[in-house]
C-alpha cells in the first residue's frame, strides 16, 4: 500500500541534511549538503541545454561509476558560462565537500542555481560547506529545501512509503523551480533519495521513465535552464530483497517514484513566477503517447493559452489552434475539447455551451482541459500556469 506524507529527503533510512546561509543571499538560506551514510547507487537526468553549468559538467563526470554519497548544492549563482574558473570551482565544492565527509571526492554530485555568469564566491561557498557538513542532521531536509530556493515562494518536499522485496521502503525528495520551467527539464533542481535496495541499471531506467512522465511534463514560460538536474541516491539500507530484474517490484518502485516526481513537478507548477492558475493539460485519444504529449505540450506552453486563462477566458479556439501546430496526428473533424466537464468543441466545431457557466469555472484556482482526438487510446497530462501581469515584473527586475 502506497502512503505519501509530509517528509523530505531525510525520511528514508540513513540520511541526513542541512542548509544554511552562506551569504551569496542576503539573507536566505543558500547552501545545502545531503549525505548518506553509507555510498548509494545513484543516476541522475540533465538539461539539454547546449550551455550546461560548471556543476553538471563535474556531476556528470562523478556519476559515471553509478555511485555517489553526498550532494552539494547552492543558489544564488548558478555557475554557468563560467569558463575553467566555473569548473574548477565545482570540483572544489566537490573536493572540500568530500575531505569534510571523509568520503570520494568523485561520490560528490555538485548543483547550483541561480545568476548566470558570476563566479561564486568561493571563501563564502567554503565557509558555507564547512558550516553545512557540521550542522547534518536526520531532520534537516526542510532546510536543504529552502536553501535550493531562488524565485520560489514555497518549499517542495515530498516522500512516500510502500512495501517492497518483503520490506518497509521510503522514497523522499525536495525541488527548486518557478520560473524558466520547460523540458527538457525545467529550470529546477530535483533530489531525490531512498533507502530500497535496486541496481544502478535499474534505477536509471526508473528514473529516466519518471522524469518523461513528470519533469519533462510541466512548462511554466517555454525557457530551458542551464542548471537543471534531477538526482536520485538509493543506499538500500532498507534490506529489501534486492530489486535486480523487472518485474513486479520494480513496477512497485517505479510507481512510487512516480508519486514523487510527479508531486514535486505539479508543486513546480503552481509556484510559477507570478501564476494565479494551475492548469491540467490532458490528451486522450492519440495513436501513440508521443503524439498525445506533443499535443498536450503544445498546448500548455502556447502564451495565447496561458493569458486567455489568466483574463479567465474561455478562448477554445487558441486551445484547438495549438493542437492543430503541434505536429501530432490530429484530425479536426475528431477532436472534442472539454474544460472540466463542459464541452466546448465537438468533432471540430463549437458547441452550444454556456458562457457564463464556463466563466464562471475558469474563476477557479486550478484547471482543467481535456482534449480528446479520438484516434486512438494512447493519452499524455501536461502541467502548466497561466501567464500573468507579474511574470514579467518578476523576470524584469531578476538581477536587481
Amino acid at each position: 500500500m502506497l502512503s505519501k506524507f509530509d517528509g523530505d529527503v531525510c525520511s528514508p533510512k540513513g540520511f541526513k541534511a542541512s542548509g544554511v546561509l552562506c551569504g551569496i543571499k542576503k539573507s536566505k538560506r543558500d547552501l545545502a549538503v545531503i549525505f548518506s551514510e553509507t555510498p548509494a547507487n545513484s543516476a541522475a537526468v540533465f538539461t539539454q541545454n547546449k550551455f550546461a553549468a560548471a556543476p553538471l559538467v563535474v556531476s556528470k563526470e562523478n556519476l559515471k561509476n553509478g555511485i555517489a554519497q553526498a550532494v552539494v548544492v547552492n543558489s544564488g549563482n548558478a555557475n554557468a558560462c563560467t569558463g575553467t574558473q566555473g569548473i574548477s570551482n565545482a570540483k572544489r565544492m566537490a573536493e572540500l565537500t568530500a575531505k569534510l565527509l571523509r568520503i570520494n571526492s568523485s561520490d560528490v554530485l555538485v548543483a547550483s542555481t541561480g545568476v548566470i555568469g558570476v563566479q561564486l564566491p568561493m571563501n563564502k561557498i567554503e565557509k558555507g560547506i564547512k558550516e553545512a557538513v557540521k550542522n547534518l542532521k536526520t531532520d534537516g531536509g526542510k532546510e536543504a529545501a529552502c536553501a535550493i530556493m531562488t524565485t520560489d515562494t514555497f518549499q517542495k518536499t515530498v516522500a512516500v512509503k510502500t512495501e517492497i522485496g518483503g520490506a518497509e521502503i521510503t522514497i523522499g525528495g525536495i525541488a527548486k523551480g518557478s520560473g524558466m520551467i520547460h523540458p527538457n527539464m525545467a529550470t529546477m533542481l530535483g533530489f531525490i533519495t531512498t533507502d530500497v535496495k535496486i541496481t544502478t541499471s535499474l534505477l536509471k531506467k526508473a528514473l529516466k521513465e519518471s522524469v518523461e512522465k513528470s519533469f519533462n511534463m510541466i512548462t511554466v514560460d517555454g525557457d530551458t535552464s542551464t542548471n537543471d538536474m534531477v538526482a536520485v541516491l538509493a543506499n538500500g539500507l532498507a534490506n529489501n530483497n534486492v530489486i535486480e530484474t523487472e518485474g513486479e517490484d520494480f513496477e512497485k518502485f517505479k510507481s512510487a517514484l512516480d508519486e514523487v516526481t510527479v508531486t514535486l513537478a505539479k508543486a513546480i507548477v503552481r509556484d510559477g513566477e507570478g501564476a494565479t492558475k494551475f492548469i491540467e493539460v490532458e490528451v486522450k485519444g492519440a495513436e501513440t503517447f508521443e503524439d498525445a504529449k506533443t499535443v498536450a505540450m503544445a498546448v500548455a506552453n502556447s502564451n495565447l493559452v496561458k493569458t486567455a486563462f489568466f483574463g479567465e477566458d474561455a478562448n477554445w479556439g487558441r486551445i484547438v489552434c495549438a493542437a492543430g501546430y503541434s505536429g501530432a496526428n490530429v484530425v479536426p473533424e475528431k477532436l472534442d475539447l472539454f474544460v472540466k466537464d463542459f464541452k466546448l468543441v465537438e468533432n471540430g466545431t463549437p458547441t452550444d455551451y454556456s458562457e457564463e457557466e464556463v466563466s464562471e469555472y475558469l474563476k477557479n484556482k486550478e484547471l482543467k482541459i481535456t482534449i480528446d482526438l479520438g484516434l486512438g487510446n494512447q493519452k499524455a497530462t501536461a502541467w502548466t500556469c497561466d501567464l500573468s501581469y507579474d511574470y514579467v515584473k518578476i523576470n524584469g527586475s531578476y538581477r536587481t
